[in-house]
């Protein structure tokens, strides 16, 4: 995991503990099988394709009320 990917995402999601979540659920999805978001390089790891996703907005936390619909 790139240090300067990890502190450009945790200019997005400021709780340490939030990004380490959404960066783990991520990896697991990636994984299992999903497509990447963004273009990779076969010297990225998952993490970082993870960061770079957070990093450039294709992957956002959504509160249980907004995605409840409420």
């Amino acid at each position: 995991m790139k240090s300067d990917l990890v502190e450009k995402a945790s200019d997005i999601v400021t709780d340490p503990l939030v990004l380490i979540n959404l960066v783990s659920q991520r990896v697991r999805q990636l994984n299992s099988g999903r497509s990447p978001l963004v273009p990779t390089r076969p010297s990225m790891g998952v993490a970082d394709i993870a960061l770079t996703e957070i990093i450039e907005g294709k992957i956002k936390l959504v509160n249980k009320a907004e995605a409840a619909g409420e």
